[in-house]
């Protein structure tokens, strides 16, 4: 059962507690050590403040009015706060960040990648003393014995691709129907990594998983100075990319899944390749997203880190926490320009309005799936779906951008039985 947040949430005893439990707090220390400056959480005008020195925290006083440094705001109405301090949080209110794209605000507009962890850790720690939770982190607890051999085998591929030279990597594991898993904008194929050790589904399907070129482990292509060039994705490009390397494996006709870039790529796919898949799915896909899309508008600035912050946002609010930060980790790592220039494709190049109605089901069946804490998308997607004959939509609930890596075994439960409707396509 849900709890509500208590009223008023802020006091100044809580925000005395606030700061002592922020300075025991690794994750508030790690991400703020370099902070002098404040934090100000306006509620309904009424301004409740933290000072900050080197990432230490204390209750405002009279001393600390001309400090110097970085002091953010986050605003919002009491209805506004009242959601962002559930236990359980709603779609968009994950923190004050998803929060200003539904009526809140954050000042300054651009903080660096360290200081808005560290604000939406204070979020976290202020939301847990609301409702009496324990705010320690939650790591993952798994272990499996040592000299344990996972069963992906990584290998590298060469694909001919525009007369340019790929050097691809991909991982596989299982047997069967070949299923081509695509990652998100910026990041690498290392979001699939659960579906790879998922028996229920390598049991009956040859599982790769591949970096896009400029991704992870893929390169840039050889025999050109693509250091002097600007790195733009384009659908064209893209398309080929699964369907040379279906080729050069010998797979025929696979399933093809993807999501958010991926998920685009695969509505791209079955409208102008439809007979050289089995079926494709679409995760967090839509005909179009422009500028209101969760990668575009974090797509301002050119650190990885940043944008990977930023997505913290648009992931389920009870997805594992190890989870969702291995899947920021991932996307933390993207090289300077990629992002950017995956986000050409995302909210460009791929524009499917006035098309849908010429994507045959019949001949190439189209599954989406939508995370519902992909609250932006979850509209663009219904759209997508009301508009494309034969298709079908399941919305996720407790799901974001990111469903195979930040929740893979609630993720699990829905791509199963997509999965059993592909491998019955004849």
């Amino acid at each position: 059962m849900m709890t509500t947040a208590i009223d008023p949430p802020i006091t100044p005893e809580r925000l005395s507690r606030l700061a002592a439990l922020a300075n025991d707090d690794g994750e508030t220390r790690v991400n703020s050590r370099d902070w002098t400056g404040s934090i100000t959480f306006e509620i309904q005008g009424e301004e409740h403040r933290l000072q900050v020195r080197s990432g230490v925290f204390t209750p405002m006083d009279a001393d600390a009015a001309g400090l110097a440094g970085t002091h953010v705001v986050a605003r919002g109405t009491a209805e506004h706060w009242a959601k962002v301090l559930l236990r359980v949080p709603p779609p968009g209110f994950t923190d004050v960040f998803g929060g200003a794209f539904l009526g809140m605000t954050v000042e300054p507009a651009h903080l660096s990648a360290d200081l808005h962890l560290a604000v939406r850790r204070l979020v976290e720690l202020l939301r847990h003393l609301v409702n009496g939770t324990d705010p320690a982190p939650q790591p993952d607890t798994a272990r499996r014995p040592h000299g344990t051999l996972d069963a992906a085998v990584g290998r590298y591929i060469h694909l001919d691709i525009d007369g340019r030279d790929h050097r691809l990597y991909f991982e596989e594991a299982g047997s069967g129907i070949g299923l081509l898993c695509q990652h998100t904008a910026g990041a690498d194929a290392r979001q699939w990594r659960h579906l790879l050790e998922d028996e229920r589904i390598t049991s009956r399907f040859r599982v790769i998983a591949y970096d896009l070129p400029y991704h992870g482990r893929s390169l840039p292509p050889t025999g050109v100075a693509w250091w002097a060039e600007e790195y733009r994705l384009t659908r064209d490009h893209l398309m080929q990319i699964p369907i040379r390397l279906a080729e050069a494996l010998g797979v025929e006709r696979p399933v093809f899944i993807g999501s958010s870039v991926g998920g685009m790529l695969a509505l791209d796919l079955a409208r102008f390749h439809p007979d050289r898949f089995r079926s494709v799915i679409s995760c967090e896909g839509a005909l179009h997203l422009g500028p209101e899309g969760p990668e575009e508008r974090n797509a301002t600035g050119d650190d990885p880190a940043e944008h990977a912050a930023a997505m913290m946002s648009w992931m389920g609010a009870t997805a594992p926490e190890a989870l969702r930060q291995e899947t920021r980790l991932h996307y933390a790592q993207g090289a300077p320009g990629v992002f950017a220039g995956d986000i050409a494709y995302f909210s460009g190049d791929h524009d499917l309005r006035g098309q849908a109605h010429l994507i045959d089901t019949a001949r190439c069946p189209v599954h989406m799936l939508t995370g519902d804490y992909d609250f932006v998308t979850v509209p663009a997607s219904e759209r997508a779906a009301a508009a494309i004959p034969g298709v079908t939509l399941t919305l996720m609930p407790g799901l974001g951008h990111f469903p195979m890596s930040e929740d893979p075994e609630r993720f699990a439960e829905y791509l199963m039985p997509v999965l059993d409707r592909a491998a019955a396509c004849p």
